[in-house]
């Protein structure tokens, strides 16, 4: 199995600890955003791995030879004239899973300022079960945006605050509110059902294509550790919660 780890954002809640370095080498706990997600997709048994690039690329570069890539075999993804969100930097390193796929067989995709236990062996098993196209890490919890679901936990649309209008593709009674992890387990079939062109969030296009009757599904993670590493806030009380009790 493979994956791509998003790194490539700006990390502009990050700053100023941004201004000098991408978040991905942000320190947690004496290690990097970039070295704990690669070590839970090793844990994982995953050893190929496609990485993408924009803010302080070179940096990442040079971190990863510098750690003989952690034993692992890490492509690079360019985006250093155009920064292409996380459906185009996807569709960017489509050919890293093209080239490579076995009929049947997801990818991870991972944001790399997320920290989490959720059990990725589970949420593939789940994926497989259900012959989804795509499966989304999702936990109820309070959040600015939020994924729709039904009771088969199929996606159904979007809504941003607690005061917005929701987009609804597929209407449904009741509807559950859920927040995204940024963990992704995706069919290699998806790949070629990307129409969108440039820089795009990915979102939309889980949005469109399950308006067209394709499975993405959510994977219920709620009991499950999980902090997003995107203000600096985040970072400091994420270092004391896990040299207090380290991931397991």
């Amino acid at each position: 199995m493979r994956a791509m780890i998003l790194a490539a954002g700006l990390g502009t809640r990050l700053r100023p600890v941004t201004d000098v370095r991408p978040k991905a080498l942000v320190e947690v706990a004496g290690r990097t955003l970039l070295e704990i997600t690669l070590a839970r997709l090793r844990e994982f048994g995953i050893r190929e791995v496609i990485v993408n690039v924009h803010h302080f690329s070179q940096k990442i570069v040079d971190y990863l030879k510098d750690n003989n890539h952690f034993n692992m075999d890490i492509e690079i993804s360019r985006e250093d004239d155009l920064l292409l969100d996380t459906g185009g930097g996807l569709k960017k390193a489509a050919p890293f899973f093209l080239k490579h796929s076995r009929p049947a067989e997801p990818f991870l995709l991972h944001n790399v300022d997320v920290i989490s236990d959720i059990d990725l062996h589970q949420i593939v098993a789940s994926h497989l079960a259900h012959k989804a196209l795509v499966t989304l890490a999702v936990q109820e919890r309070k959040s600015s945006r939020y994924l729709l679901f039904n009771d088969q936990l199929e996606l159904c649309g979007r809504r941003a605050g607690a005061d917005q209008q929701p987009e609804i593709i597929r209407p449904a009674q009741p509807m559950h509110a859920l927040a995204f992890t940024g963990i992704h387990v995706i069919s290699t079939h998806f790949l070629e059902m990307m129409t969108e062109e440039g820089a795009f969030s990915i979102v939309p296009a889980y949005l469109r294509v399950a308006a067209a009757g394709e499975k993405v599904l959510g994977y219920r993670a709620d009991r499950n550790y999980w902090r997003d590493l995107g203000k600096p806030e985040n970072v400091a009380k994420v270092d004391q919660e896990l040299r207090q009790k380290p991931l397991a």
